[in-house]
């Protein structure tokens, strides 16, 4: 009997996440293991982590963007919006082509983010494939 109830269970569990991603990414190790370094990432911003949302970014993205600088824009944009109150994935999409990076691995995921300050907006993460292997994000927008 306790079976069917854990089958149960990892079954509404299983249907409740086909239904939070998007079309085809259930089934995408790749996009799963990006939205999983997106999630990490949100959260160290969500907490005012900046310097370790920065030490924990891809290494194109810190090629780019100086840690004082990161730190600067982060610092001054995130807290004015105040405290995600809701934050669900819109798209993920997996791309090899980005306007202005090397071709790579890249998912490109919006997220449509209230918080307490600005509701209705939509927050762009995207990870890459790093050198080493691991997804990292190599860009955050928000518009």
């Amino acid at each position: 009997m306790k079976k069917t109830l854990m089958q149960r269970l990892v079954a509404a569990v299983l249907f409740s996440l086909l239904f939070t991603l998007p079309a085809g990414a259930a089934n995408d190790e790749a996009t799963a293991q990006a939205i999983m370094a997106a999630e990490e990432f949100l959260l160290l911003l969500d907490t005012v982590q900046y310097v370790r949302s920065w030490d924990g970014e891809a290494s194109f993205f810190k090629s780019q963007v100086p840690r004082d600088t990161w730190i600067k824009q982060i610092s001054s944009l995130r807290p004015a919006l105040g405290k995600v109150i809701t934050r669900l994935i819109l798209d993920a999409r997996h791309v090899t082509k980005l306007p202005g990076a090397p071709d790579g691995q890249y998912v490109v995921i919006q997220y449509n983010t209230n918080f307490e300050n600005k509701r209705e907006a939509v927050e762009t993460v995207t990870p890459m494939l790093d050198k080493d292997g691991k997804w990292r994000v190599s860009g955050y927008y928000i518009q």
